[in-house]
């Protein structure tokens, strides 16, 4: 197997992938409606499970084509009842994007809306579910990836149950590298895409969750075709096989993710994060760099930085330097701050960071960038 050019990736995803789960792709030809392939999405979809430890007898997997967005909408859309509304409880762009869901589908909902740099009240998380019975679904974001920012879900769950609503939580960004206990964080739904966690490719995204509550939803409005929880779950139970066309080569890949993180170990894995977590903050501080977000509010995984206040600094010329030598950065997500983030996810370790650091000084002295930074 020839070694393909590796990129470290510290964008947000698409992550760093292995050579293994790149060629995992190339396959003799197959058409999808044939048993074999029925076969391995059953399989990939009982793995699925056991990274954030749900039991099959109370929780399935489904499976979509398309990017983690896609998620969300089937999430808002398949699973509120009749009369019902949604709670986003929102500090960030990615909880945001679920209020902008309800709005083009003309759904009841309350936006709950915090700082992006603090983390929701649960005192008034509560006080919006005792004041309005109407409120049938909550749903935030895990780790908020524009800022970085962890938020309590456990607390958030427990909440939702209290009132009498189904819990749905945007785990894109920490499924399957935080540890995720559906029980112990009350999830009745939490969902990624493979191109995130479990470091495979883009197209494919999947959701987890309470068997019992996608029946029930059955019997939901039906405010979309493709889109619809039930129907793709209902599909998969009577066929083995996706509704439509599922995306072929993206499942190698992502079986192949999935045994690659098995193989590390779900502790094992959260600990590589953490360190290069850790290098980054290393790196950022002895750069003078200054983040947004608490540190000990984050989620372990982003870091969202400031741009420097220096007349020579020029994220473009900065993203370019470092991208010609192998190295991607992203900007940030907060309107009203300059920043830029860098992530520890995919197939990385503290070494890469120490090589992109090297790079990135580079860059601020090409640039004539002050060292240490200012602010």
């Amino acid at each position: 197997m020839e070694s393909i050019k590796r990129n470290i990736l510290l964008n947000p995803g698409p992550s760093t992938t292995t050579d293994t789960v790149k060629y995992a792709q190339v396959v003799p030809d197959i058409c999808p409606r044939e048993k074999e392939f029925a076969g391995l999405m059953k399989g990939l979809r009982e793995d699925l499970l056991g990274i954030v430890h749900a039991k099959p007898e109370d929780y399935t997997s489904v499976l979509f084509c398309g990017s983690g967005t896609i998620n969300i909408d089937i999430c808002i859309n398949s699973l509120l009842p009749e009369g019902g509304k949604v709670l986003v409880v929102n500090n960030g762009a990615y909880s945001t994007r679920a209020v902008e869901i309800c709005e083009y589908y003309g759904l009841p909902y309350t936006d709950l809306k915090f700082a992006v740099d603090e983390l929701p009240d649960l005192k008034k998380v509560e006080e919006a579910l005792k004041n309005d019975p109407d409120i049938k679904l909550v749903h935030t974001t895990h780790n908020e990836t524009g800022t970085g920012i962890l938020n309590p879900i456990k607390e958030i769950g427990a909440l939702a149950h209290k009132y009498g609503a189904v819990f749905t939580v945007d785990t894109t960004s920490t499924l399957a590298m935080r540890p995720i206990n559906v029980y112990e964080d009350n999830i009745d739904f939490c969902m990624a895409s493979a191109q995130k966690g479990i470091m495979a490719m883009t197209g494919l995204s999947f959701i987890i969750g309470k068997t019992s509550e996608i029946i029930r939803s059955k019997d939901y409005p039906r405010r979309s075709y493709y889109c619809n929880l039930y129907l793709q779950y209902d599909y998969f139970e009577k066929t083995g096989e996706m509704h439509f066309t599922p995306p072929v080569q993206t499942i190698y890949a992502a079986i192949q993710g999935l045994k690659e993180y098995y193989e590390e170990g779900e502790q094992a894995k959260w600990a590589r994060h953490t360190r290069v977590f850790n290098a980054i903050h290393d790196g950022l501080d002895e750069l003078g760099f200054e983040d947004i977000i608490k540190r000990e509010w984050q989620s372990g995984l982003v870091v969202s930085v400031k741009y420097p206040n220096d007349p020579n600094f020029s994220f473009e010329k900065i993203h370019d330097y470092c991208y010609e030598r192998g190295f991607t950065i992203y900007p940030g997500k907060i309107s009203t701050t300059n920043t830029f983030r860098l992530c520890a996810l995919g197939a990385i370790d503290e070494q890469d960071i120490k090589d992109f650091f090297v790079v990135l000084r580079a860059a601020l002295e090409e640039y004539n960038v002050a060292i240490p930074v200012r602010y």
